[in-house]
């Protein structure tokens, strides 16, 4: 009995020592050499994991600078020292940023459009839309459910009066919350821009006029007043922002927009946060 079972010990041994040099062999045939430095270029990024570079995480985005596909500069959430720190630790240049800001193109708060269903399901944008369109009147505006917010990494925009509101003081530019909302409200614009347009419907003004109090009503005032800051797509107003000269908040005051759709970020909160049945009479 005993004989067995020393054949038995030995045997495993013999086997287990086997697998371990076939396991070493493949392990040294098949590593990866990682490189230091990634390493520590990841460490030198925020580690926010946002993707707002493009790539799926911190990690992903120091591969590509290594291998020289993207500059430091293209992280939206990095300081200026954590850039010049990876440009200097890796000898390269650190390339533009490209801060942004992101904007709910839409004024159409629970005060403003007019309500077609009362929905009480999943609190999610995408679903509330496949219910009879959801619940408000325009079919291109904000919903209101709160998708935007609930995956901004930063806490940068809240439901307010079943409307969105990004708060740029904290907004980075990741991007995903434009990701998020499913009928492309969201749009990422040059941080410090002041002026905006908050409408999203492309329909003709009287379509507009039956479902929202603020819309935009295509009119061509501000692109007449202000050609180089404005541009009318169909029905709808578009504030220039890759021309180089943003509107100011004068403009506002000389174009005198007949809704109210063109507003400063500034009032347009102000509206939401302090007024919430505010109107254009």
């Amino acid at each position: 009995m005993l004989h067995l079972v020393l054949i038995a010990v030995i045997t495993m041994g013999c086997l287990g020592l086997l697998l371990g040099l076939v396991i070493g062999f493949f392990a040294k045939l098949f590593k990866v050499e990682s490189d230091s430095r990634v390493e520590l270029v990841t460490e030198l990024l925020p580690g926010a994991n946002c993707g707002g570079c493009g790539k799926a995480g911190c990690a992903d985005f120091a591969k590509s600078i290594v291998s020289g596909e993207n500059a430091p500069g293209k992280c939206p959430v990095s300081s200026k020292e954590q850039i010049t720190a990876i440009a200097l630790a890796l000898g390269i240049d650190a390339g533009e940023g490209f801060k942004k800001c992101a904007v709910v193109r839409c004024g159409g708060d629970k005060h403003q459009v007019a309500r077609t269903v009362n929905y009480n399901g999943v609190l999610d944008c995408a679903s509330a839309s496949l219910v009879a369109g959801g619940p408000k009147g325009c079919r291109y505006g904000c919903v209101g459910m709160g998708s935007c917010a609930a995956v901004c990494p930063f806490g940068a925009i809240e439901i307010v009066n079943n409307l969105a509101l990004v708060h740029a003081e904290l907004c980075v530019g990741c991007g995903r919350c434009a990701a998020a909302c499913p009928r492309g409200v969201i749009e990422l614009v040059p941080v410090g821009s002041p002026v905006h347009v908050y409408c999203n419907s492309p329909e003709k003004g009287p379509e507009k006029r039956k479902n929202c109090k603020v819309p935009c009503l295509g009119c061509r005032k501000c692109e007449k007043t202000f050609p180089e800051k404005f541009k009318v797509e169909g029905f709808l107003a578009r504030v220039r922002y890759d021309a180089g000269v943003l509107p100011t908040p004068e403009d506002i005051e000389v174009v005198k927009c007949p809704t109210g759709a063109l507003l400063t970020a500034a009032r347009h909160q102000e509206i939401e946060t302090i007024d919430p049945e505010y109107s254009i009479k």
